[in-house]
């Protein structure tokens, strides 16, 4: 039998275990899901954690969901202790209580086991939903100022009492607000989704008690976090410390500090002297910072780990108070998740010194009307980089991503035949943007140029960075070509618009999107 004492292979079997249940998760969304946002980009995630609200294993989803859903868990536990039970599901979305932006519903599930009479565990999936208000179709409004522009805000509310769906409460509050969902039957199908997904790890962990006892699962729990924060700690060893100041398009700047204390194994990341909350809607919640914390850290570990809580247990990370990555209340956040995260992303492995600055947007695209409503993410070039040794030494080094989702994104685009099937446009092309790509020993990655036409009047909206300032190169290499964002009418005649627009489309139009190349590393 499996003791509860750590052993090598239980613990790489273990490891695998919890993330083949997120996976399954995973399937069972995918496959039940409405919106081709979830079905067909895949922008979702879905993860166990611990009865305290830990991340303990994902699947291979989106980073910058895995790394902050942990506080909608600890939301959720805080807010309804002694109040569960058997059968209820609960759902938020608000920023300032554990979510990272309002189209980012998140569902959540108590575990109960036999004789327990409080959770053993919980599982989570958190969709992007292609609507829920805000004040253009597809709730990524460009310009909104502050939060209720941006949809309906769900605070740790009951989905399911018991075994009862509230289906007529939670389409009231989908229809509630200045800025209503404009499809909450869309919203609908998907949480039911969401809470079928949240089953199959219910059943899944439940499975896996019965199989090893709860105690061994419990003490895999904690040593599959043990070891990622071991295997974090080993890398903190060949780092330096360094520091990295990054430009935004529309003027604010994100500065990060990595202060590494080698005989502790830990390190201080300080994102003291970022800009201040802003007017605009690139203020990002704490737990989005956290999240791009965790999966850079993750990202420098060789060994297959997943990853979880145990990764952040040797960082110390400081974010100022009301800065634009600690934003207060009620502060518009709708880029934060999206373009600040990959910012701040961008900014750790140039303060690391190990990778040259990737795309530093998400190339966000959205449009639709009262009928439809569309998102969707738009892949460019990734910044090339170094490989060092256990000295810290460079060794090597490899060559960018041509048009790749990077970093805290990881979605599909949707199939062309799919896209034109379930909305009004026609997909002209979509090619690689060649020569881009920074230049350098190892040469950043191709951007994409992407032309949808539209066959109907609709609003679309671009919320993009890296318009201004692109992907910066690293070690003598050269930066990325900055994107660019414009609309060909009918007649000829060529809109530019800025790293942020909004724009009526007449049948005819064509929206073109030039994504950002990847930053170069080395010395040509």
């Amino acid at each position: 039998a499996a003791g509860t004492q750590v052993d090598p292979v239980l613990l790489e079997v273990f490891n695998n275990l919890f993330m083949n249940i997120a996976e399954q998760m995973g399937l069972q969304l995918q496959n039940t899901a409405y919106s081709v946002n979830i079905k067909e980009r895949l922008d979702f995630s879905c993860a166990l954690f611990s009865a305290e609200g830990h991340l303990i294993a994902n699947a291979p989803h989106m980073p910058v969901h895995l790394g902050s859903m942990g506080e909608s868990i600890q939301t959720v536990i805080k807010e309804n202790q002694g109040r569960m039970q058997p059968g209820d599901v609960f759902v938020l979305n608000d920023p300032y209580h554990g979510g990272t932006h309002l189209p980012d519903i998140t569902v959540i599930t108590p575990v109960y086991l036999d004789g327990h009479k409080d959770p053993v565990f919980y599982v989570g999936s958190r969709g992007h939903h292609a609507d829920v208000g805000g004040l253009t179709p597809g709730s990524m409004p460009p310009f909104s100022t502050r939060i209720e522009e941006e949809g309906v805000q769900i605070d740790n509310v009951k989905l399911v009492d018991a075994g009862h769906l509230r289906e007529a409460e939670m389409v009231a509050l989908l229809q509630s607000g200045e800025y209503p969902s404009r499809n909450p039957a869309q919203n609908m199908a998907d949480l039911k989704a969401q809470i079928a997904a949240n089953e199959k790890g219910v059943q899944e962990l439940r499975r896996m008690v019965e199989q090893f006892g709860l105690d061994v699962v419990q003490a895999y729990m904690r040593h599959v976090q043990d070891n990622a924060e071991e295997s974090v700690r080993r890398v903190i060893t060949r780092l330096k410390d360094g520091a990295f100041t990054l430009l935004l398009d529309n003027g604010a700047q994100i500065q990060v500090a990595v202060r590494v204390n080698a005989s502790e194994r830990t390190a201080e990341i300080d994102f003291t002297g970022t800009s201040a909350q802003l007017p605009n809607n690139f203020n990002a919640p704490r737990a989005v910072c956290m999240a791009a914390v965790l999966y850079v850290f993750r990202s420098l570990v060789d060994d297959d780990i997943p990853l979880n809580a145990g990764c952040l247990k040797p960082l110390k990370v400081i974010i100022p108070p009301g800065s634009m990555l600690n934003p207060n209340p009620p502060a518009s956040v709708v880029a934060g998740n999206v373009e600040t995260s990959t910012c701040i992303t961008n900014a750790l492995f140039g303060a690391l010194g190990v990778m040259a600055g990737s795309q530093p947007t998400m190339n966000n695209f959205t449009f639709g009307n009262a009928r439809v409503q569309y998102y969707e993410t738009i892949s460019g070039g990734s910044g090339a980089g170094g490989r060092f040794d256990a000295q810290g030494q460079l060794v090597g080094g490899f060559d960018g991503t041509s048009v790749v989702q990077t970093h805290m994104t990881n979605s599909r685009l949707t199939d062309p035949e799919v896209l034109e099937f379930r909305f009004p446009v026609r997909l002209e092309s979509f090619a690689i943007r060649q020569g881009s790509g920074g230049a350098g020993r190892w040469h950043g990655g191709d951007g994409g140029v992407r032309r949808v036409r539209f066959l109907e009047p609709m609003t679309a909206s671009i919320l993009s960075n890296g318009r201004v300032h692109p992907a910066f190169g690293m070690a003598g290499g050269h930066s990325g070509l900055p994107g660019i964002n414009r609309v060909v009418r009918t007649d000829g005649s060529v809109q530019e618009l800025a790293h942020i627009g909004q724009v009526e489309m007449q049948a005819g139009d064509v929206f073109e999107i030039h994504t950002p190349g990847g930053g170069g590393f080395g010395k040509a």
